[in-house]
């Protein structure tokens, strides 16, 4: 060896001895923090103590979130100095120190209280083993301590620091916890609104049911104020405000996710606007605002934009409408402001009662009914039955373009037209006018949401009955008396108990996590992927007690979905909060090709539009045809808003808008038509269909864990089943692959061959009922 590389190895000896000598001073005083000397900091970040993780005041985090990052192996710039001024390392000795010093009480106790729980050490500890073992040449410091402590020169907790140091390297977050949790302290909202907090605001609450006239009093004060700003839960409500603010000489332009649309034909912005709640400008002074539906600050998907609209807008005057049930809570969260609320209560303008019988039957069916169900399948079914029995129905579904849905509210109100019943989804609930007798509920069981994001069936609330069904009798349609009852005598007396009950107080108010909160988060985790930021951000969030943080399933969901492409964090997630129905295979495909060929900097033209959805199209000859020309829509949706968040990359807004207009038309003709659509999809079912009407519960079936059986008194005889009922069930989504194999063992069994003599349309079973029959 050459005398300069002697010098050499000489000066990096005393330099790692120096240092070793630091650690095993600290070591002899308990080694109170544990943290290496070694470990280079960010100057901006702050050094976790162990009171971070043991003070009783701070969130324990979620640490089965925190994902451990891959380190690069290999690249050392003290080359194998370490070796060269030791020996090499027996594997199989060192193996057994490492399990020693893995299974020593006293390192897990320090590790503990330095972030690292049980869970966590032993990741660190299986990452740090397979990193001394795998990895050809160490880190000089580390090879000489773990020499030394083969030779019996060293004693087995030196390890403690270089352990350390690594699940600091894998797990970065523990050395900015305090950082995080301080950016994740969601306990004072209010505080986010410096603009709002700098002026003294008047807050007027108008509490009422249904058709009472809360939000015609809110709006007649904003159409007489200098500036205002109508906020919105549905895009068919801003549009009916934007509509009656231009025709009462009132410019207003229109802002909805989707759409910009200005009073003025020059482009300038007009005093007053109408948009969806989620797009309203908390930065902009108004003299009045308008926030519709309050009742929705509770909603676990939804819920935070209405919490940011109340706290945030500049205006003199908040207008708030919404159900009785939302005033003390609404109190009490401007008491956190300094903001008194001011109450104007309202009465039903017309009588609402509930009937003392079911319908039944469809042909007991009048005009000025409304059919609700919470099922497109049942929609389906039960719109055929109606027209088989010689009479027009309007169809109106959540996943209908907003045109299509107005197009049928006006057909079933026209006096003039044929159709005099209409069959709905709790889609009637807001944003349309319509002119209903009787409100009959197909079922009480709803698809629903709870806490943690899982989907289940459970019997609508009394807030969303009285919401459907205070739609009979509106107020300025020629009936003046509203009713409400069931399809199935059983459901009757279900339904007055929970119209009988007083709607449930609201006690919380939604909250999300902000683009630029989760930048921060990223600045300190800037490995981490956005959906593991997000699941930190949530696990170490703080709030009190009138606040809750809202379901973020979907935006994981599209997160995961976009992960693999290269994207800035800003950009990723605005990708991530547009607004797409997931259930739809087709709509994310299309956000998944947006998201590629925007970060490709191409971008996205009409014509490359028209090739993705095969542009034209042809008109829906079946059902399947129906609800693929309705995902196209949802995906030109999905353009309009990303045009308006990145408008040099979607340029050909007007002309997508054009197409989606007659796509609107094209999607009309087939829900005018239908009756024969379903016909077209399956015709094999005869005209002479069952008077009992199917009650499939909801349109996921993954998440229908239980059906039910019409009573035998009800049920009429019907068709032997043979192989095309179980393709049409299959087809249709109301059977799956494991449903089938359930049924095929429990035939093979002898225990439901009954269910051999339910009605082709009569899916409904329940083994409670009837008995259990077994036959051969």
């Amino acid at each position: 060896m050459s005398i300069n590389r002697c010098s050499y190895l000489f000066s990096r000896l005393r330099r790692h001895v120096s240092t070793r000598a630091v650690r095993l001073a600290g070591r002899s005083c308990h080694v109170s923090s544990g943290r290496s000397l070694l470990t280079k900091q960010h100057p901006s970040r702050s050094v976790v103590s162990s009171r971070s993780f043991t003070s009783s005041s701070s969130k324990a985090p979620d640490t089965s979130l925190f994902v451990p990052i891959s380190l690069k192996t290999d690249v050392y710039a003290d080359g194998s100095v370490g070796a060269e001024l030791t020996q090499p390392l027996d594997k199989s000795e060192l193996l057994k120190i490492l399990n020693r010093f893995y299974k020593r009480k006293e390192m897990q106790k320090l590790a503990s209280e330095n972030g690292l729980d049980a869970r966590l050490f032993h990741q660190a500890f299986v990452n740090f083993r397979k990193y001394i073992l795998e990895l050809t040449t160490l880190p000089a410091d580390l090879h000489i301590i773990l020499s030394d402590i083969l030779c019996g020169a060293g004693h087995i907790d030196d390890i403690y620091p270089y352990f350390m140091r690594h699940a600091k390297t894998i797990f970065p977050m523990l050395d900015c916890m305090d950082d995080l949790r301080k950016i994740s302290d969601l306990r004072v909202p209010a505080n986010w609104y410096p603009e709002a907090r700098a002026i003294q605001r008047k807050v007027i609450f108008h509490a009422g049911p249904t058709n009472s006239g809360k939000t015609y009093h809110a709006i007649q004060r904003y159409l007489t104020a200098k500036s205002g700003v109508y906020c919105g839960p549905l895009k068919l409500l801003a549009h009916e405000i934007f509509a009656k603010s231009n025709d009462a000489g009132v410019q207003c332009d229109l802002v909805t996710g989707e759409e910009r649309t200005f009073a003025n034909k020059d482009g300038r912005v007009s005093a007053h606007v109408a948009c969806t709640i989620e797009m309203c400008n908390v930065t902009t002074p108004y003299e009045v605002a308008v926030i519709d539906e309050i009742q929705m600050i509770r909603d676990r998907s939804r819920g935070w934009a209405w919490t940011r609209a109340l706290l945030g807008l500049c205006a003199e005057e908040i207008h708030v409408c919404g159900e009785p049930a939302a005033i003390d809570f609404i109190k009490e969260l401007m008491c956190t402001t300094g903001e008194e609320v001011e109450v104007h209560t309202y009465q039903r303008l017309t009588p609402f009662s509930i009937l003392d019988h079911a319908v039944e039957s469809l042909d007991n069916l009048r005009p000025g009914d409304c059919i609700v169900c919470f099922s497109k399948n049942d929609i389906y079914s039960i719109s055929r039955q109606i027209e088989a029995r010689g009479s027009e129905c309007a169809v109106i579904y959540g996943s209908l373009p907003p045109g299509t849905k107005l197009s049928q509210a006006k057909k079933f109100n026209d006096p003039d037209d044929p159709c005099k019943i209409m069959v709905a989804t709790d889609a009637i609930g807001m944003g349309l006018n319509l002119s209903i007798k009787r409100v009959i509920f197909n079922s009480l069981m709803k698809p629903n949401v709870n806490e943690k994001g899982e989907k289940h069936l459970e019997t609508i609330s009394t807030s969303q009955a009285l919401q459907i069904g205070g739609r009979a009798g509106r107020f300025s349609s020629k009936f003046k008396e509203g009713e409400v009852t069931t399809m199935h005598r059983e459901d009757l007396p279900v339904l007055k108990e929970i119209l009988s009950q007083t709607v449930d107080p609201i006690e919380t108010a939604g909250l999300h996590p902000t683009a630029e909160q989760i930048e921060m988060f990223a600045y300190h985790l800037p490995d981490a992927t956005l959906s593991n930021l997000i699941d930190i951000f949530v696990s170490l969030s703080q709030v009190d007690g009138l606040y809750f943080v809202c379901n973020i399933d979907d935006f994981k969901f599209l997160a995961d979905m976009i992960q693999h492409i290269p994207l800035n964090l800003r950009s990723r997630y605005v990708f991530c909060t547009a607004p797409i129905n997931k259930k739809q295979p087709f709509v994310c495909t299309s956000f998944l090709k947006f998201a590629r060929q925007f970060s490709r900097d191409e971008p996205l033209t009409f014509e490359w539009v028209c090739r993705h959805v095969n542009w034209p199209v042809a008109p829906p000859k079946n059902i399947k045809d129906l609800v693929h020309l309705e995902a196209v829509h949802d995906v030109l949706d999905l353009y309009l808003w990303l045009s308006y968040r990145f408008m040099d990359m979607f340029p050909d807004t007007a002309l997508i808008r054009e197409v989606q207009r007659e796509l609107d038309n094209i999607i009309q003709e087939g829900v005018q038509n239908i009756t024969r659509l379903i016909r077209a999809t399956d015709p094999t079912i005869t005209s002479t269909l069952s008077g009992t009407v199917p009650r499939e519960l909801g349109g996921d079936r993954k998440d229908a864990p239980r059906v039910r059986r019409t009573p035998s008194s009800q049920r009429q005889s019907g068709p032997r089943m043979d192989r095309s009922l179980t393709n049409r069930l299959v087809r249709d989504g109301l059977l799956t692959s494991e449903m089938l194999q359930q049924l095929q063992m429990e035939w093979s069994n002898g225990q439901t061959k009954d269910l051999i003599n339910e009605s082709a349309v009569d899916v409904k079973y329940s083994n409670k009922e009837n008995g259990r029959k077994k036959t051969k």
